[in-house]
């Protein structure tokens, strides 16, 4: 038989696509890339905030992938995942994915002092408790998060996508930069993507969501710097990094980063800075009433549209690393 553009055999299961509240474009953006309309699905959420859901379809024996990043307002649209979950394994799905492009929690992956909770595994035990038989994820906070479930993780990157649109800009002469010594890998593969040279800012941190650019190490000078991550929380980091980064000779300065968090008061603090682009994916929306003027969005729904169907007919999904990643 034929769904969408996927043409299975009689046997298998058909292919569903359900969109949460969390980020209904990007879905809708994902169910086009596979030609499949989204699956009805009505969630509410009642006057004393208990959400409620119900699929509008028959879903039984169905493959069923729900997309919802669990961005702003987090513990809701955690809350709401964990219940589509539940009522679609209820309403006996024969295998359920979360796609969830940002995974909440992901920065508490560790106890670094005592009596600290680790909650990136407990998100990850209560979504296999709720009823997921997979996750399919992008750019985890650190790798070894794929560890803490109990059932296959797919990890997808943006990474390649984002190195691809500077060298696509025609950037010339560049630099990459790594926020931190965390950060390094990933500004090295977009340095050896690009042909491009290596740096690293100094920073101390002696609070949460605080930080202070102490100096850069690596030539700057006359170059086109890109600060690379993969996260954007508060931009403190990134702000007070292009400004050293000026301080230190650099022709201009570009940002990049997957996952756009954007906690107040990061928009003004980029408005303000001397960042002349931040480029970031749709993995969370951008939020309304606020200045998005330097700010560019590419869409990883084709990512996410072909991992999804590689899962779906067993294909492998490590091949599509190998491809060119699609910018819009």
């Amino acid at each position: 038989m034929q769904v969408g553009m996927i043409t299975t055999q009689p046997s298998e299961s058909p292919l569903m696509v359900f969109s949460g509240r969390g980020n209904p474009e990007l879905s809708a953006k994902i169910a086009d890339h596979l030609g499949l309309p989204l699956g009805g699905v009505n969630i509410q959420t009642f006057a004393d905030g208990e959400i409620y859901c119900n699929y509008e379809d028959s879903i039984r024996g169905s493959d069923v992938f729900i997309v919802q990043p669990t961005c702003r307002p987090v513990n809701e649209n955690l809350m709401e995942l964990l219940i589509m979950t539940q009522a679609a394994r209820l309403a006996s799905a024969r295998r359920i994915t979360a796609v969830v492009p940002w995974y909440g929690y992901s920065r508490q992956d560790k106890k670094s002092q005592p009596r600290e909770p680790i909650t990136a595994k407990l998100v990850a035990d209560l979504l296999a408790t709720a009823g997921v038989d997979r996750v399919l994820t992008m750019d985890l906070h650190a790798g070894q998060l794929q560890g803490f479930f109990n059932v296959p993780c797919d990890h997808m990157t943006a990474v390649p996508m984002l190195a691809d649109y500077f060298c696509f800009k025609g950037a010339e002469d560049i630099v990459m930069v790594a926020p931190d010594a965390g950060g390094v890998k990933t500004a090295k593969r977009c340095a050896d993507r690009l042909g491009a040279s290596l740096a690293i800012l100094s920073k101390l941190r002696p609070a949460h969501n605080v930080s202070r650019v102490l100096g850069v190490i690596g030539e700057v000078e006359g170059k086109t710097a890109i600060m690379v991550d993969d996260i954007i929380d508060t931009a403190g980091t990134l702000c007070n990094g292009a400004e050293v980064l000026m301080e230190n000779g650099a022709k201009e300065v570009y940002a990049a980063a997957t996952h756009p968090v954007l906690s107040d008061p990061a928009y003004e603090r980029v408005a303000e800075s001397p960042i002349k682009e931040l480029v970031v994916t749709d993995t969370i929306p951008l939020r309304s009433g606020k200045d998005h003027t330097k700010i560019v969005v590419l869409s990883t729904a084709q990512i996410l549209a072909d991992t999804i169907k590689n899962v779906y007919l067993h294909e492998s999904v490590s091949d599509l690393f190998q491809g060119e990643n699609q910018l819009f």
